[in-house]
């Protein structure tokens, strides 16, 4: 027992000293700390309110009172983006853990049990994936409406099917092992050797999908509020500020309207997939 632990301890110790190696890994975890922990604590960082017009500040550029300089009502453009932060980050993460979710339970039975299961489940993925993920997102949209929820909703059931090919694979592969022939041997139940079992040989996978599939539904979301079919415009995100700022007017006389927001989403964004790789790179045994 001493021994497992000492090995497990050995192994955590080398995949930290390999994360902190791997300098793209390292800057794309502190980027999203930053710009999570500013987004979360966004009230201790800027005293302005992200909705209210002052028709005294309109159209100011970036100054000491006003780091991103404010927009045609007034409002200040930095508390804006700390606070859009708050939702696009929010919709982007519980999308994307609720698509693997989903890909990952329906991975799990397509994998292990095979036969009919999977040819049914492989068959409706296909189905999902016939059309363009964007032109699907549009299409629900416009079923559903606008809204928060509606937009976590679209992208949970748009966002399973590469977690669930994934795991799928993994297991097709894993079923063969003499671990899960021995615990059938001893009578252990399938859901346990699924979830207990097979399913932590596969996280490498689900954390590569989870991270791809965060980046997307940031910038999928941006891009539906930019056309104004996301999140309502009352409701301050990355993508409704980018779509207050999208005449030729704003883009030649107040280019800190579109230039900051958009370089924040875009660092932000780049961060996500820098740390997924090195997470990737980490837990994958197949990585050298």
């Amino acid at each position: 027992m001493e021994n497992t632990k000492q090995i497990k301890s050995s192994i955590l110790k080398q995949n930290l000293e390999k994360f902190v190696r791997n300098r793209l890994a390292m800057f794309g975890l502190l980027m999203v700390g930053l710009i999570v922990l500013t987004a979360v604590f966004a009230p201790l960082i800027t005293k302005y309110d992200p909705v209210k017009i002052d028709m005294t500040s309109i159209g100011k550029a970036p100054s000491s009172a006003h780091l991103f300089g404010t927009d045609k009502l007034g409002r200040d453009v930095f508390s804006r983006v700390l606070y859009g932060g708050r939702i696009s980050i929010l919709v982007g993460f519980i999308g994307s853990i609720m698509g693997s979710l989903i890909g990952m339970v329906l991975g799990c039975i397509a994998g292990y049990f095979g036969g009919k299961i999977d040819s049914l489940l492989i068959r409706i993925s296909e189905i999902f994936q016939t059309f363009p993920q964007m032109i699907l997102i549009l299409i629900m949209v416009s079923i559903l409406g606008q809204g928060v929820g509606n937009l976590i909703f679209i992208f949970s059931i748009t966002g399973w099917m590469t977690t669930f090919r994934m795991i799928r694979n993994e297991f097709l592969t894993l079923r063969e092992e003499t671990f899960v022939e021995v615990s059938k041997a001893f009578g252990i139940s399938d859901v346990s050797i699924m979830f207990r079992q097979i399913l932590p040989n596969t996280f490498s996978p689900i954390i590569v999908a989870t991270t791809i599939n965060i980046a997307g539904f940031i910038l999928a979301e941006a891009g539906l509020s930019y056309i104004g079919l996301g999140v309502p415009s009352s409701v301050p995100t990355w993508g409704n500020i980018l779509n207050a700022a999208k005449t030729i007017d704003i883009i030649v006389n107040n280019w800190w309207l579109w230039l900051l927001p958009g370089l924040i989403l875009s660092f932000f964004v780049l961060a996500i997939n820098f740390l997924g790789d090195g997470l990737r790179d980490v837990l994958d045994p197949k990585q050298l």
